[in-house]
C-alpha cells in the first residue's frame, strides 16, 4: 500500500511539472490573427466590422471582407463600455455575447500558486521518505526467519526414508514438544539444541522439517548466513528477535542451517577477527542459556563442518544432542529410491535394488537427482515409462559426466586410449582385491578421453593395507599399457597419478601402513577456520629426515605397483590386445561381455 502511495505521488509530482513547462514555454492565450483591442476599436470607426462575438475575455471579430481578427478584454468589462471608452460606437453592429469560463483566470492562478504547491509537495515527500527510511532502519535488525505452518505441506518421518537410528534419537524430541509433563513429571530436561551433522545432500534440513511436522508444532527456518551483516551489532539483533517470535510461537522449532556461518571458532588467529560475527555467535549463546523454563523451544542446527564450530556451541546446555547423518547404505539407497520414485511411471523389469547396488556413495539428494535425470530421459525419447537403460545412462551422465561424441580423436590417440583402458580393465579383473568392472568405454566424458567404471559388491566402511595396494596398481595399469605396447607415455595418466600418489602418501602418512616408520601419524590435519580448506596438504610436526623417509617409503609403495601392473599385463599381452581391439571396433564393453572376453584367464580371488 505504501509503494502505491508513493507512486501516486511520483506521477502527480510529473504531470504538475509538464504543465508548468507547458506553460512556461509556450505564450498561453495567444491565438492566430491576434490584434490589440483599440485596433478592433479603430476597424468600428472606420465602419469595417460585420459582428462581434464575445466569450469570456475572448474577443472575436468578424470583418466585411470575410476575415477574422482575435483580440482579448479585461475580465469583468463589458464589450460595448470597451469600446466607447476608446471612441467607437458599436451600436450599428451585431453583437453575439456568450457565457463563458475565463479559462485564463484559471490558469493565471494555477500558475501563481503552482510554487507554493511544489514546496508543499517537496517537503511532504521528504518527510514520507524519512519516515520510510525509519522503517526501513527498524526492519533492518528484524530476524528473516520463515516460519512454516505445520497444517501446510507437512513431513513426517515416513517421508524421509532410511536413517532409522536418527529417527529414533529425534523421536524423544517428538514426544517432549507433545507431551512435555511426561518428561517434566520426572524432572527430566529437554536438551535446548540439537546438531546434525553429515555430508552435503544426506537430509539434514528435511530430518528437521520431519521432527516439526511430527510434533505439529511450527517450523522456523533461517540460514547462518542472514545474521551476519556489515554493520556490527545487526546480527545480535536479529538473533533477539528470532528467539523473542519463537517464544511467542511455542511450542515450536527454530532450525539454523549452515551455522558454521556465524559458529566458527573464536579467536583462531587466522584472517583478523570479525565483530560482527563473534557478537552474533554470542548473542546465540546468551539466548540458548536465558530460555525460561517451560518454553518448549528447541534449537535445531544444521552444518557439514563441526570441526570447526566453537567449542562454547557443543558443551552441556547448549547444542549437547548431536546426531550423525551419514551417507545411506545399500538399504537406506533402496529406501530413498523407493520415496523418490512416487509419481513416476517405472517399467516392470526395473529393480530398485540393483540400482540402490549400481549407486555407493550417493546422497539422498544424489539419488533425487538420478531419477529426476532418469525421468528427463525417457521423457526426451518419448517413453512413458522410466526403465533400466534410463537409469543406468543417469547414473553415468552424474558419475562420469555426459558422454562427447562429438570430441573427435585420431586414430592414434584413439589407440593409446583404448590401450589405457585396457589396462585399468585387466587390473581389475586379475587382482584380488579391486571391484568387479562394471564397463569400460573410450567415449569422452567431461575431461577424460575414456573411462574404466568398477563397482563394490558391497558397501565397505574399511580398507585394509592390500586391498590399497592393489587399488594403486590399477590406477598405475593405463600408464603401464601404454609403456608395454607404444613405449613411451602420454599425459592422459596425470589424474591416475595423482591418485595414485595421493593413496600411497596417506598409507604411510596418515593410516601408519609403512614398516620402516611405524604406526604413527605425520602431520596434523588443521583446517582453515576461515576459509574451510586444508593449510596446504599437511602441517609439518616432523623433522626433514623423516619427511625425506616419507617420500621414499611413497615412492617404494608406488614403485612396487607399478612392477606389479608391468608384470601381470605383460602375461597377459594377448587379452590386452583383444580388449583393446573390441573397445577400437565398439568404443563400450559392458561388465559381462567384459567377463567373457577374460573367461579363459583365471582370475584370483579372495580366499
Amino acid at each position: 500500500m505504501k509503494n502505491k502511495n508513493r507512486n501516486w505521488v511520483y506521477v502527480a509530482g510529473f504531470i504538475l511539472l509538464m504543465v508548468l513547462f507547458y506553460f512556461s514555454f509556450s505564450d498561453f492565450g495567444t491565438t492566430e490573427n491576434e490584434v490589440p483591442i483599440s485596433q478592433v476599436a479603430e476597424e468600428v470607426k472606420n465602419e469595417r466590422v460585420e459582428s462581434i462575438t464575445v466569450e469570456g475575455t475572448n474577443v472575436t471579430v468578424n470583418l466585411k471582407d470575410g476575415s477574422t481578427q482575435n483580440s482579448q478584454i479585461a475580465a469583468g468589462q463589458q464589450i460595448t463600455t470597451t469600446l466607447k471608452d476608446l471612441g467607437a460606437d458599436p451600436a450599428n453592429i451585431k453583437l453575439d455575447i456568450k457565457e463563458g469560463e475565463d479559462s485564463s483566470l484559471f490558469w493565471g492562478v494555477i500558475l501563481n500558486f503552482a510554487p507554493v504547491i511544489l514546496i508543499i509537495a517537496f517537503f511532504w515527500f521528504m518527510l514520507r521518505q524519512a519516515q520510510g527510511s525509519a522503517n526501513q532502519a527498524n526492519m533492518f535488525g528484524k530476524s528473516k526467519a520463515k516460519l512454516f505452518d505445520p497444517t501446510k505441506q507437512k513431513i513426517t518421518f515416513k517421508d524421509v526414508a532410511g536413517s532409522e537410528e536418527e529417527k529414533h534419537e529425534l523421536t524423544e524430541i517428538v514426544e517432549f514438544l507433545k507431551y512435555p509433563k511426561k518428561f517434566t513429571a520426572l524432572g527430566a530436561k529437554i536438551p535446548k539444541g540439537v546438531l546434525l551433522f553429515g555430508p552435503p545432500g544426506v537430509g539434514k534440513t528435511l530430518m528437521a522439517r520431519a521432527v516439526a511436522g511430527e510434533a505439529g508444532v511450527p517450523f522456523f527456518s533461517i540460514s547462518g548466513s542472514e545474521f551476519v551483516e556489515m554493520f556490527v551489532g545487526v546480527g545480535a539483533s536479529r538473533v533477539r528477535d528470532m528467539f523473542a517470535r519463537a517464544k511467542k510461537n511455542a511450542p515450536c522449532i527454530v532450525f539454523i542451517d549452515e551455522i558454521d556461518a556465524v559458529g566458527r571458532q573464536r579467536g583462531s588467529g587466522l584472517g583478523g577477527s570479525h565483530d560482527e560475527r563473534e557478537q552474533t555467535l554470542n548473542q546465540i549463546l546468551t539466548e540458548m542459556d536465558g530460555f525460561e523454563q517451560g518454553t518448549n523451544v528447541i534449537v535445531m542446527a544444521a552444518t557439514n563442518r563441526p570441526d570447526v564450530l566453537d567449542p562454547a556451541l557443543l558443551r552441556p546446555g547448549r547444542f549437547d544432542r548431536r546426531i550423525t547423518l551419514d551417507l545411506p547404505d545399500i538399504k537406506d539407497r533402496e529406501a530413498i529410491l523407493e520415496v523418490h520414485s512416487k509419481g513416476k511411471p517405472l517399467e516392470k523389469n526395473l529393480d530398485l535394488s540393483v540400482v540402490a547396488k549400481k549407486t555407493p556413495g550417493f546422497s539422498g539428494a544424489d539419488l533425487y537427482n538420478l531419477m529426476n535425470e532418469a525421468a528427463i530421459l525417457a521423457a526426451r525419447e518419448g517413453k512413458n515409462k522410466i526403465g533400466d537403460k534410463h537409469i543406468n545412462e543417469a547414473t553415468e551422465k552424474i558419475l562420469l559426466g555426459p558422454e562427447k561424441k562429438s570430441r573427435v580423436l585420431s586414430e592414434k590417440e584413439k589407440k593409446i586410449t583404448a590401450y589405457h583402458e585396457a589396462g585399468h580393465a585387466i587390473m581389475g579383473h586379475l587382482l584380488p582385491n579391486t571391484d568387479p568392472i562394471h564397463k569400460i568405454s573410450i567415449i569422452s566424458r567431461g575431461r577424460s578421453l575414456g573411462v574404466t567404471w568398477s563397482l563394490p559388491e558391497e558397501d565397505r566402511k574399511l580398507n585394509s593395507r592390500s586391498e590399497m595396494e592393489d587399488e594403486i596398481a590399477m590406477m598405475l595399469g593405463g600408464r603401464t599399457a601404454e609403456e608395454l605396447i607404444f613405449h613411451e607415455v602420454t599425459t592422459g595418466a596425470s589424474n591416475d597419478l595423482e591418485r595414485a600418489t595421493k593413496v600411497a602418501k596417506d598409507m604411510v602418512t596418515r593410516f601408519g601402513m609403512s614398516e620402516r616408520l611405524g604406526p604413527q601419524v605425520y602431520g596434523r590435519r588443521d583446517e582453515l577456520v576461515f576459509l574451510g580448506k586444508e593449510l596446504g596438504e599437511h602441517e609439518k610436526n616432523y623433522s626433514e629426515e623423516v619427511a625425506a623417509i616419507i617420500d621414499e617409503e611413497v615412492k617404494k609403495i608406488i614403485d612396487i605397483a607399478h612392477k606389479k601392473a608391468r608384470d601381470i599385463l605383460t602375461k597377459n599381452k594377448g587379452k590386452l590386445d583383444k580388449v583393446a581391439g573390441e573397445l577400437l571396433t565398439k568404443e563400450t564393453i559392458e561388465g559381462a561381455d567384459f567377463e567373457k572376453l577374460m573367461a579363459r584367464v583365471a582370475p584370483k580371488k579372495k580366499a
